[in-house]
């Protein structure tokens, strides 16, 4: 269950840590399943300190003792020493028996690593952990939004559909702020959402699913908790009820962007046949956070296959992931959606499926003085002083002529003034005839 506290003038979402289990049996594993992963995980070590195996399992040793005791009666493990400590301090091998079985558990599964928790349990705690839930009003959400400038209407706009927790469609002309606006959203929900916990791996009808992934996912350190660096701390965390679940990983929600490399497979479970376990999609990767598909209706896949894939988890917020058997399990679609696109919806998509995606948010380009506002903005930022005739120029020579302002101009032409400033080896300054010389080599007139 979660709540709210204030936390530097935000209100930040506290969710609550699964515990960790005192038994096997709590932690939703078989003793059949454990042996093999205790015997692979030996294997690649050699030889291991049980206090060693029991944080590399992420399990606490009393779950691992009745194992490791059942694996050396049946002569697949054994003792090569210890010290005083205990049954945590021994030395744990594989006998030749012990490796053969190893093996022949490898080829079964190459999975070693963390163990995995119950597909029950990973549903559960998505749950807990929703984008529903985070507390949003406008003060706090314009915290996040205080590096951009946007019209009063469209900033009301986005709190609502955060709120709601259903998919975002932002569209307008190239080069407005989309993709900004989408990642000052993520911005919010790391900010106001509070950590999350996610599973390395779970288990679902004898099958592993890692959902874990370092090249997406942040992790956030928890201040209050104890990191357990040293050896006695370690065995204290190992040995002490009541503590985390070390299964589960505390990160930041997350915020995952995609762009036109999206296609259908990457919706879908990735198999690796050789090792035999699977990889969570990317989108099953951003739940309880932000998926945003970025210039959408130019994926390799067409805009009505990838909304035909999701159409029913759009609307029932859960989806369906197939194993290599042809079976298939139910899993949370908790996360907010975001489709950002140049092209108008209504060339992309028809009703029926516009319907399904919730909000609807259209950026336009901006109006002169939000232009300024964003102009001088960037300027400050880059050192430069204040020129009202440069924008002058950018309005005589391009836009009242046919050309729409984009805001990203600002940025660009102002950042090739002062890449010329640097090659003349000038002072970084803005004039007329600098904006000039920039946007005649930024702005193409064909």
């Amino acid at each position: 269950m979660s709540n709210n506290r204030a936390y530097g003038g935000d209100y930040t979402a506290t969710i609550e840590p699964p515990l960790a289990p005192e038994t096997l049996r709590e932690a939703g594993l078989s003793p059949a399943f454990m042996n093999d992963l205790i015997l692979k995980t030996i294997y690649n070590y050699g030889s291991i300190v049980g206090r060693d195996l029991a944080q590399f399992l992420c399990l606490q040793f009393k779950v691992i003792r009745d194992c490791l005791k059942f694996l050396k009666d049946e002569k697949c493990v054994e003792i090569t020493g210890g010290d005083l400590v205990g049954e945590v301090s021994y030395h744990f091998a594989l006998t030749d028996l012990g490796r053969h079985r190893a093996q022949e558990a490898m080829r079964q599964c190459a999975y070693v690593g963390p163990a995995p928790v119950p597909l029950e349990d990973y549903v559960e705690q998505t749950y807990r952990q929703s984008v529903t839930g985070i507390h949003c009003e406008p003060e706090i959400l314009r915290a996040s939004f205080g590096h951009l400038v946007i019209r009063e209407e469209l900033f009301n706009a986005i709190g609502p559909a955060i709120i709601s927790g259903r998919s975002v469609f932002i569209y307008g002309p190239p080069g407005n702020g989309k993709t900004a606006i989408a990642r000052s959203i993520g911005d919010f929900m790391n900010r106001a959402g509070g950590s999350i916990y996610i599973p390395y791996a779970f288990l679902a009808d004898a099958s592993i699913v890692t959902v874990y992934d370092q090249s997406l996912h942040v992790i956030d350190d928890d201040p209050l908790q104890d990191r357990g660096d040293d050896a006695d701390s370690t065995v204290r965390q190992l040995l002490t009820t009541g503590t985390t679940d070390a299964r589960w990983v505390r990160i930041r929600r997350p915020v995952i962007v995609t762009g036109g490399e999206l296609n259908l497979e990457m919706l879908d479970l990735r198999y690796n046949a050789e090792a035999n376990f699977y990889q969570a999609p990317i989108h099953f990767k951003a739940n309880g956070g932000v998926f945003l598909i970025d210039d959408f209706g130019r994926q390799l896949v067409s805009p009505k296959e990838l909304l035909n894939r999701w159409i029913l988890p759009l609307e029932d917020r859960h989806d369906f992931l197939t194993v290599a058997s042809g079976k298939k399990f139910q899993v949370p679609f908790e996360q907010l959606i975001i489709f950002s696109t140049n092209l108008d919806p209504k060339d992309l998509v028809d009703d029926a499926f516009l319907r399904r995606i919730r909000h609807k948010v259209q950026i336009h380009a901006p109006t002169r003085d939000v232009y300024e506002k964003i102009f001088n903005a960037m300027a400050r930022k880059l050192g430069m002083n204040p020129c009202p005739e440069a924008i002058d120029y950018l309005y005589e020579r391009y836009y009242n002529a046919g050309r729409s302002p984009r805001a990203s101009d600002c940025r660009d032409l102002l950042e090739i003034v002062q890449s010329i400033c640097r090659y003349r080896r000038q002072p970084v300054h803005l004039t007329r005839d600098l904006i000039a010389e920039s946007a005649s080599t930024f702005i193409a007139e064909f």
